[in-house]
């Protein structure tokens, strides 16, 4: 899952002006919510649905790209989804609207597995089994379950998580310190078989190894007829960093990871200042 987070990236500017009228080689837009497309306070920018509109006039698909849950995503967009490809659950869910595109199941011995590495954790954590009716928790006090309502709207809580009988597209595990530094490398050995993807300060993801937001996207592009050459893409942080090989127009926001910087071919201003909306309204003209 994803956060606020912000890490500095070494150079916050983007010449919004050579990017004037050139939404013409573009056909697919994939953009990440949080740290990306959402404000400071994590809402949805209002000036979003009216670009929604000239985007659609211009023939243009526009494709939320997050770590959230679908049905978060839906709640997000209202009526304003109704036509949007979803990338949900970094890529392992993906929806025209309501209608399921694709999607990259677990299998239930491994989780079971993880989830018994997870409990032998010394340091604070929490787990969110992420299914496709739900997402699911069994731990319940009042900060970690304010941290996992951020990002799901459909969420259960149950006695015990290897009892949850849905389909399995990811586990999420919140550190409350540090992601990267602590919950990571603890994971490592799952590397062998698994992602284990790092997609915010506090978060860190366990999905199957072909899944990612990178994969959804290259799939949306043969699915749609459209080139790497015809797609733009906006991120912040390393789940991120697969969509940008797959996007000649690669935007990191100014508030990126310095990783995601580094794979980006341009800047656009932060998140707090709407660096989204700023450059696709340069893009239209």
């Amino acid at each position: 899952m994803i956060d606020d987070s912000s890490h500095g990236s070494p150079d916050p500017s983007v010449d919004l002006d050579a990017l004037a009228g050139r939404a013409s080689e573009i056909r697919l837009i994939a953009v990440d919510m949080d740290g990306t497309l959402l404000d400071g306070e994590g809402a949805v920018p209002p000036a979003l649905w009216p670009m929604l509109d000239r985007l659609r006039a211009a023939g243009i698909a526009f494709a939320p790209a997050s770590g959230r849950q679908h049905a978060t995503l839906r709640r997000e967009f209202g009526t304003h989804g109704d036509d949007l490809v979803f990338i949900a659950e970094n890529g392992t869910f993906v929806t025209r609207g309501d209608e399921e595109l694709s999607s990259d199941v677990m299998d239930r011995a491994f989780v079971a597995e993880l989830l018994g590495d997870i409990r032998g954790f010394t340091h604070d954590v929490g787990v969110v089994l992420c299914g496709k009716a739900s997402a699911y928790i069994e731990r319940t006090d009042a900060v970690f379950r304010s941290q996992a309502e951020k990002y799901y709207a459909r969420l259960t809580d149950v006695p015990d998580l290897t009892a949850v009988e849905d389909e399995i597209l990811k586990v999420a595990v919140f550190d409350a310190e540090d992601g990267e530094k602590n919950t990571a490398p603890a994971l490592e050995r799952h590397r062998l078989t698994h992602q284990v993807v790092v997609s915010g300060h506090h978060w860190v993801d366990v999905m199957n190894r072909g899944a990612s937001k990178g994969t959804a996207l290259r799939a949306i592009q043969d699915l749609l007829n459209v080139t790497p050459e015809q797609t733009a893409v906006f991120g912040d942080y390393l789940n991120d960093l697969d969509m940008m090989d797959a996007a000649d127009f690669s935007f990191a926001m100014a508030n990126a990871h310095p990783d995601v910087a580094a794979a980006a071919r341009y800047r656009a201003p932060s998140n707090v200042d709407h660096g989204v909306i700023r450059v696709l309204e340069r893009l239209l003209g």
